[in-house]
């Protein structure tokens, strides 16, 4: 998708109400539906205008049949919220959830994916919006889809180009809906019209998804014939020509391969002024120089020289009287198959709530009971990794004020007691007066300490003094201070544990969050592919639900590990702050009794 496309989707997707205002309050529903004409999907360089595009609707692009009136009756296709597109409906399955409908659109810009509209669904009492000939242009002369309900095929455009005669047979498992199957026995023959005349000047294009299972000596897809003139394509062995005769003498386009067994063709043939090309799959295979002359034809599919018929099937066959460009016949070609993703999906939105994604709820709708076992599992392990951010996030912001504050007295205390204020003139009376206030000072009477793991240490280093001492006449031998050092470690070494504790939850919603959900995604994605081998389906419109339902494990997994690990990294940080400052404080408050009460009586 271009540059372009993807501003437009994102605009969509944040301002959708900004980008068109809703177009009747009848309707309770809507999709956005964007054409890619670019290289991603049908690979147009020049602009065409009033094309009928194919929009296909299955369960992998819309959930919401249930909502859509009987027969699709309810379906309204919009450019904006006041420009009616012409459509019509050859095909809706509410039960087996897919629909197949036409819809013309003005102008179609070569090499952009910027070009969108809306479907508005949800009105039980509208009256039918189709319109089948309306979705045509004036040059359109003849389309047949092919309906199991009437053998003879009919002409949807508003010329009636009816078949008069049919030998094939109406099969449900066509390309695009039904097919024309033909057993080498018949075939479907249209009367000449006005509609389906050859001007030179204007030229003559005929189209048709084609499947050739069998090689065949010689048989045409269809034939325009009036007098000694004649259009053909023909299948000769495994190969296609286009043939243009004129007096007797046959111009032939170079033989293109066609035959892929079990395969669904594009074949295109275009007679224009001074030449007649063969298209496939929407690229020009061959062509050659020829010199068109006014014919009406008789329009004969499924005929074959020398008595023989055609052994194949033909789906949406188009007659057009003029020359289609060959960006036309690509963008038909493209549309049209099940291998480019010419139509995108957008997101369904609701009158109430207008302007809502609803993608979500779409991929939510797909993931499978594994698929919710891990998203459980993931939602487990981020409601404990949030509980434990959150208690960390408390007990890290009262341990640091209760340092602050246990540090603020400490340091007035220290200043008053520091061995430097003692005057040599003090009695000893005095002296052991300084020692009792140090020693009793901050203990004892200062519960709002108890979250500062600096006051524990405190704490405990004048409980082992005093245990030692017995009172401030008593000195401290290296040993016993020794003793007191050893026990200030292991209050520090029991409140870094305390910090620490139940961070290794993190540590396990970083590490297997992610884990977790790409097992959920491996499954899920297995699932997937195991639906495709099963059902046949390989449009990337059908798996592509199941893909993203499987992919929301790992987003789930991602959601719980991002958090976690920007929280461990901070609340680690903190923690490693607390506990320098305990390592820090310990040094200075055992090299302060050292001082205060050793080394002042080893003179004594």
């Amino acid at each position: 998708m271009s540059i372009q496309g993807l501003l437009l989707a994102f605009c969509l997707a944040i301002l959708p109400g900004l980008a068109w205002s809703w177009w009747n309050d009848e309707w309770a529903s809507r999709k956005a539906i964007t054409v890619d004409a670019s290289l991603t999907g049908a690979d147009i360089r020049d602009n065409v205008a009033e094309i009928p595009l194919l929009v296909r609707l299955h369960s992998g692009n819309f959930s919401y049949f249930a909502e859509v009136a009987e027969n699709g009756k309810d379906l309204r296709m919009m450019a904006d919220d006041k420009t009616p597109l012409k459509f019509h409906i050859e095909k809706f399955d509410p039960i087996n959830e897919m629909a197949l409908i036409w819809v013309k659109i003005p102008r179609v810009q070569g090499g952009s994916s910027s070009d969108s509209f809306w479907m508005y669904y949800g009105n039980p009492s509208a009256v039918d919006g189709g319109d089948g000939p309306g979705t045509y242009d004036v040059n359109q002369a003849l389309v047949f889809h092919f309906d199991e309900k009437n053998p003879t095929p009919r002409d949807v455009t508003a010329y009636g180009n009816h078949a008069v005669r049919s030998m094939a047979t109406i099969r449900s498992s066509g390309w695009i809906g039904a097919a024309a199957e033909f057993a080498a026995t018949g075939t479907i023959e249209v009367n000449p019209s006005p509609s389906l005349q050859l001007d030179p000047a204007k030229g003559w294009t005929f189209s048709a998804w084609i499947k050739i299972d069998q090689p065949q000596p010689e048989a045409y897809i269809f034939r325009a014939a009036d007098n000694g003139s004649a259009l053909e394509l023909v299948v000769r062995n495994a190969t296609l020509v286009a043939r243009y005769t004129n007096g007797g003498k046959a111009v032939e386009t170079t033989p293109a391969p066609v035959q892929q067994p079990g395969q669904w063709r594009h074949v295109a043939v275009v007679l224009g002024t001074g030449k007649l090309e063969l298209y496939l799959d929407g690229n020009r295979a061959s062509e050659a120089a020829v010199a068109p002359v006014a014919m009406n034809p008789r329009l004969t599919l499924g005929g074959g020289a020398s008595g023989g018929f055609l052994a194949g099937f033909l789906d949406e066959v188009q007659v057009a009287n003029t020359a289609r460009s060959a960006d036309w016949i690509k963008f038909a070609a493209r549309s049209q198959s099940l291998d480019f993703s010419v139509v995108n999906f957008g997101q369904d939105e609701s009158k109430q709530g207008a302007g809502g994604t609803s993608s979500l709820r779409v991929i939510v709708q797909n993931v499978t009971l594994d698929g919710w076992v891990v998203i459980g599992l993931t939602g487990v392990m981020f409601v404990v990794a949030l509980l434990v951010m959150i208690v960390k996030a408390i007990v890290i912001s009262r341990v640091k004020k209760d340092n602050k504050a246990f540090l603020a007295q400490y340091e007035a205390l220290g200043a008053n007691a520091d061995p430097a204020h003692l005057d040599r003139e003090d009695t000893e009376e005095e002296r052991e007066l300084a020692e009792s206030e140090f020693l009793s000072a901050l203990v004892g009477k200062h519960d709002h300490f108890q979250s500062s793991p600096l006051y524990h240490i405190y704490h405990a280093g004048i409980r082992e003094v005093k245990k030692r001492t017995g009172g401030t006449s008593k000195p401290l031998t290296p040993e016993a201070l020794q003793v007191v050092r050893v026990k200030l470690d292991s209050i520090a070494v029991r409140e870094s544990q305390r910090l620490n504790s139940k961070m290794v939850l993190l540590t396990i919603a970083i590490a297997g969050g992610p884990f977790l959900g790409l097992l959920g995604t491996v499954v899920g994605v297995m699932i997937t592919f195991a639906v495709i081998a099963a059902t046949g389906d390989v449009n990337i419109n059908s798996i592509a639900p199941g893909i993203a339902a499987a992919l929301l494990a790992t987003v789930a997994g991602l959601a719980v590990a991002i958090p976690s690990l920007f929280a461990y990294n901070y609340l680690l940080t903190q923690i490693k702050d607390i506990i320098a400052d305990m390592r820090v404080f310990t040094d200075e408050f055992v090299a302060m009794l050292s001082e205060r009460f050793a080394d002042k009586f080893r003179g004594a």
